[in-house]
């Protein structure tokens, strides 16, 4: 069983997240708090699996309620409940970077009181099963995470259910039962050495990244430690929803070397930018005479979401071949899964983040387990990688790389 503290000002809120919850036979609403410093109490007295924190609180709002408590407990998941606004976007990625797990944004414009609760519910149950399997205790030491706080977030508004063993993670680093480790990495220990196989020798034309829960700190993570030099372009699909993905790129433009930008139709794809799919729309790469351009649509969601990596993937498949570099970092469920295996056949080099320093290990998981990927990295070593396997620009040798 699941062991929740609901923490928000407003007893509407509260009493909609638990009756959320309570279709759940595995999650229990252990108690409710309306403010962050009644929040702080319960935790240590109710010791919670997972807290869901509202980010508008008076007394002690979300964000001082987030870094308070990473101050105490490494470990513990938390969930923040934003509004689909700019500020609500602004204090989303606040939290997140003081160490918020994850994120759901509140029901708007519903018709009902059931059609409110069907919204948190389809959000944030599988949330709370990814961050909550195979649970420790919240006093526990945090897992080493290179390059990393002792938290990550995530983002998007839609993510898949939680089907039987899906390749979720779990905290400590023990997965999910039909989930395969890679070789040499113990439950719950430090990262072992990277797993690669036989280095490719194509050259590298484009970076393309899929990421979801974990993802913007990941993303973030690898962005900053690239050059303003690195001499092809990056694509990439972070689940997020409409203006969170302005948001995060706007941020991550102003503390990265490379130009980040939130792509828009038709932008002419250039070396040294970094181009996130916006929120609610597929991003692909097609080519336009010598160019290569952007292009949006409204496409069915695949994986239940939208941007899916798999519909990125596969244009870049298309687009680019063999000269492509895909890297697949923390997520849940298996979004990126089929386009990395397309992108794999047409001569590409697939590289997955490693469970060790994943918040949730089924997006990489299930690449790494279906054999697709070539290389295993902790996610301090990606950026490394994607810098020499680039390096020189269009054409570029890849360098071997031992343990």
């Amino acid at each position: 069983m699941i062991s929740v503290l609901v923490v928000d000002d407003s007893v509407v809120v509260r009493r909609l997240i638990t009756d959320a919850l309570g279709d759940d036979p595995e999650i229990r609403v252990v108690g409710t708090a309306p403010n962050g410093k009644v929040a702080l109490t319960k935790i240590e007295q109710l010791r919670p699996d997972l807290v869901t924190l509202d980010i508008e609180m008076p007394i002690m709002d979300g964000l001082q309620t987030m870094r308070a408590i990473r101050a105490q407990y490494a470990r513990l998941p938390v969930i923040m409940f934003s509004t689909l606004t700019a500020a609500g976007a602004t204090a989303t990625l606040d939290a997140l970077s003081a160490g918020a797990s994850d994120y759901v944004t509140k029901p708007a414009n519903v018709g009902s009181v059931a059609e409110s609760i069907r919204s948190v519910r389809e959000q944030i149950i599988p949330r709370i099963h990814a961050l909550c399997g195979g649970r420790r205790s919240a006093l526990a030491p945090p897992p080493v995470r290179p390059g990393l706080a002792p938290a990550r977030p995530a983002g998007g508004t839609q993510y898949p259910p939680h089907p039987p063993n899906a390749p979720l993670n779990r905290p400590g680093g023990s997965a999910l039962p039909g989930v395969v480790r890679p070789p040499n990495v113990p439950p719950g220990g430090p990262a072992a050495a990277p797993i690669r196989t036989a280095p490719r020798t194509g050259g590298v034309e484009v970076v393309a990244i899929g990421c979801s829960t974990g993802g913007p700190d990941a993303l973030t993570s690898v962005v900053r430690a690239l050059p303003a030099s690195l001499p092809v372009p990056v694509v990439v699909v972070q689940h997020m929803p409409p203006v969170f993905t302005k948001m995060f790129a706007d941020r991550l433009d102003r503390t990265a070397a490379l130009t980040v930008v939130e792509a828009a139709g038709d932008m002419v794809v250039r070396p040294g930018t970094v181009y996130i799919a916006p929120g609610d729309f597929h991003l692909e790469v097609h080519r336009r005479g010598t160019e290569v351009v952007t292009k949006l649509n409204t496409g069915p969601p695949e994986n239940f979401c939208r941007p899916a990596v798999d519909v990125l993937f596969r244009s870049v498949a298309r687009t680019y071949g063999g000269s492509t570099l895909a890297v697949i970092l923390t997520g849940m469920g298996q979004d990126g899964k089929r386009g990395a295996d397309q992108l794999r056949s047409a001569g590409a080099e697939i590289v997955a983040q490693d469970e060790a320093t994943s918040v949730v290990w089924g997006m990489p998981g299930a690449v790494a387990q279906a054999g697709i990927a070539h290389a295993v990295l902790p996610l301090g070593e990606i950026a490394n990688h994607l810098i020499s396997r680039t390096a020189g620009g269009r054409g570029a040798k890849s360098m071997e790389v031992t343990r």
